[in-house]
């Protein structure tokens, strides 16, 4: 289920595209000024903000700006919703960053088509570039790049690799023949003995610590990566 951050603080148009946004099926945070919105976004990830610009506290284009300047929120798309139709302001808000502008007033249509578009965007680019969240923890295989509450973790190859795996298996257990198949390339049927992937597992649990989720053993079976 994606979810969606709303910041907005005229709270009827705020409750008005939240219940919307539930008929859809989407899970919804309401928060109505700037410094909230921010705090929001850090630590509920949302897939989408919408985002109004007249907000007190901050003013929109300052959370979009705080938003995609750091690591942990600058993948999250952004729908800027406002007052404001002049170009300018619609210039500089997707400047700025901002993925869509709708200005008020609007049909609840027209914004919920506005917000599938852009997560539909949003999901084809994750997937080429193959960015995978997790809680705190954030996955750049374009880049090989692991963060942990905006942290850079160092990682080897493999302990990159085999994270990676665990985390796309989305909280499924992955068997040690599974992790030697795709992470080493090595015939399982052959090396059933082999203390690889546990020594691997070993590590990058202690560089991950319990901030970057954890890696649960499932007796007798394998592996299962947790938020």
């Amino acid at each position: 289920m994606k979810k969606i951050l709303i910041i907005e603080d005229e709270k009827d148009i705020a409750r008005m595209i939240d219940y919307n946004l539930k008929k859809e099926g989407y899970s919804t945070v309401l928060t109505h000024d700037g410094p909230a919105g921010v705090a929001a976004a850090a630590r509920e990830r949302p897939d989408l903000v919408i985002l109004d610009l007249m907000l007190p506290g901050l003013d929109g284009l300052e959370v979009c700006r705080r938003l995609k300047k750091d690591d942990k929120t600058s993948g999250i798309a952004i729908i800027m919703l406002t007052a404001k139709s002049g170009e300018t302001d619609r210039v500089v808000g997707l400047e700025m960053g901002a993925d869509d502008y709708v200005a008020k007033p609007f049909s609840v249509r027209e914004l919920l088509a506005r917000v599938k578009a852009v997560l539909r965007r949003v999901s084809d680019k994750n997937e080429e570039r193959e960015i995978y969240r997790s809680g705190d923890l954030l996955i750049d295989s374009s880049k090989v790049l692991v963060l942990v509450k905006n942290r850079p973790i160092e990682l080897t190859a493999k302990e990159f690799e085999l994270l990676r795996a665990l985390v796309k298996a989305k909280g499924r257990v992955v068997s040690r023949e599974g992790l030697l198949d795709l992470v080493w390339g090595i015939d399982a049927a052959l090396e059933l003995q082999t203390r690889t992937v546990d020594v691997h597992i070993m590590t990058l649990r202690k560089k991950l610590k319990s901030e970057g989720g954890r890696i649960v053993t499932v007796k007798n079976y394998g592996y299962r990566f947790e938020t």
